[in-house]
């Protein structure tokens, strides 16, 4: 064999083993890069034990098992309705070189020719958004609405009024998305992980149910149906529930914001997925601190005393989340903490205008993400950086307004998506609660209410609401006052088994505000 022979041998050899490394190296990117979005689903999907948690202790406890249920069916009845359209009205015949479409359409039920374990993946992590939607709704409209309604705008929300929104933000086929090839104004919209398409729509369809369902009995009028001077209160039943699910949420945001990047197989996507997370904490701690000292500081101003609210500072927390979903991939770790602090005060401002105006929100849910939604879209409009515009979105070109001043841009494509969300979620969510009021779907009749959504539809409630016997309290009183070690005080009479349950004397009074 000749030297040409063998270098030309040895050559091919070398060349098909560079070529299938280099197939092995992408391969091995592509699985990571599934795994990345699987891993930042399920942290996402943990969201919703946060969201059953801080409902849970919001509502009062006669509501307790009834505001649980909802949130299982929201995974439910999610992944069912996601499943059959909404991925499809979401994502279906996505093609950045086709022409701006309003929906998708392709695939429904996951099927035709995919690749399938990116569209597996994808779907999964998509499928974790939408049901965060459904269950910031559930909050609001707690304590009064019907199952049947709650389980029919669910549906309806996840499965095509969502799907629209994130369809305009993030397809590349949508008319506000950067991801086409020609996006709007040349630029598109920037919002990572859906300060506009997963917390404003929530939030704005929140609103909608609202004001249709009306608020609950006793908080603004009283039973004659005269108003109140001063609205009554309903305190949360349980603030360790609350405070649990806020933690959980915010462990679930790691998840929700850093794997929007969606990809993590390079060094430049694992940078841009660490500023995410930085900035997602950063603009948590903030606001938590802004909505706390701020409420504090204006309490001591009406009061004179100075108190600390933990329910405003874990509210004010889950804002400054909701803030910085959309601009985490693009701000300064700076920026993040003003945008934090602000929200903080939008917050504050929210819920006070609630109040004012006679909307009853049970968890703040309003002000927390259509408020903080809206905020985090026109902060990215505001504050996003060139370079790491660069970095996150390469065919993006305008920076925030604050970097150039003559260049608005980003700002009015920002304001643009803020006003598409409201008008399409409101409008469509108005209407659908309305359909469901006028056929008398949406509201429990007031012994229900006054009785309670957990003995009312399901066969136990949450807590053990029997209490003690008088008689046996005033005897254990009785017998350990300073008087009741006499030996002229009877004994502790028998308990027939027909005057109490054979585990009275255990039993704990539960409170049912």
């Amino acid at each position: 064999m000749s030297d040409e022979s063998v270098y030309q041998s040895c050559g091919g050899a070398l060349e098909c083993i560079s070529d299938n490394l280099s197939e092995q190296v992408a391969s091995m990117g592509d699985g990571l890069n599934y795994f990345f979005l699987i891993f930042g689903g399920a942290l996402v999907y943990f969201m919703q034990l946060g969201f059953a948690m801080l409902l849970a202790g919001s509502v009062r406890s006669k509501n307790c098992s009834n505001i649980l249920l909802w949130n299982l069916l929201d995974s439910c009845g999610g992944a069912i309705a996601y499943w059959l359209v909404g991925y499809s009205f979401a994502y279906g015949g996505d093609n950045p070189d086709g022409p701006k479409t309003f929906i998708g359409w392709g695939n429904p039920l996951l099927t035709g020719n995919v690749d399938y374990s990116i569209n597996y993946a994808f779907w999964f992590f998509q499928f974790a958004f939408a049901c965060a939607v459904s269950s910031i709704v559930a909050g609001t409209v707690a304590e009064r609405c019907k199952m049947s309604a709650y389980l029919c705008f669910s549906v309806f929300l996840v499965g095509f009024v969502y799907p629209v929104v994130s369809h305009a933000y993030w397809s590349t086929n949508g008319f506000l998305s950067t991801f086409s090839n020609d996006p709007l104004w040349g630029q598109g919209i920037i919002d990572l992980a859906g300060s506009g398409p997963v917390h404003m729509t929530g939030g704005v369809a929140a609103l909608a149910g609202t004001l249709v369902i009306g608020p609950r009995r006793g908080r603004f009028h009283d039973q004659a149906g005269n108003p109140l001077d001063e609205p009554a209160e309903f305190p949360p039943h349980s603030v360790a529930l609350q405070f649990l699910g806020t933690f959980a949420l915010w462990f679930g945001w790691y998840g929700f914001n850093p794997a929007s990047v969606l990809t993590t197989s390079t060094r430049a996507a694992g940078n841009v997925a660490s500023l995410v997370a930085v900035n997602t904490t950063l603009a948590a701690a903030a606001a938590a601190l802004s909505a706390m000292f701020t409420s504090s500081a204006l309490d001591a101003w009406k009061t004179g005393i100075v108190t600390y609210d933990l329910t405003m500072t874990m509210n004010g927390c889950l804002t400054g989340l909701a803030a910085i979903t959309a601009p985490c991939a693009a701000v300064e770790p700076w920026y993040a903490v003003i945008i934090g602090i602000i929200a903080g005060w939008c917050y504050l401002f929210g819920s006070w205008a609630l109040i004012k105006l006679r909307i009853d929100d049970c968890v703040d849910a309003i002000p927390v993400h259509m408020v903080g939604g809206m905020w985090g879209d026109w902060a990215a409009g505001l504050f996003t950086s060139p370079t790491l515009l660069a970095a996150a979105y390469p065919h993006s070109a305008h920076a925030g307004w604050f970097y150039n001043g003559s260049d608005f841009t980003l700002m009015g494509i920002q304001l643009i998506g803020t006003l598409f969300v409201f008008g399409w979620t409101f409008v469509v969510m108005y209407a659908f609660f309305s359909v469901l009021k006028f056929f008398n779907l949406l509201r429990i009749d007031a012994l229900e209410e006054e009785v309670g959504m957990d003995l009312s539809f399901h066969k136990n409630a949450a807590y053990d609401i029997n209490p003690v016997k008088k008689e046996f309290v005033d005897e254990l009183v009785l017998r350990r006052s300073s008087h009741g070690t006499s030996t002229k005080l009877p004994a502790m009479p028998k308990v027939e088994k027909s005057d109490a349950p054979a585990d009275a004397a255990t039993e704990v009074p539960q409170s049912t505000a």
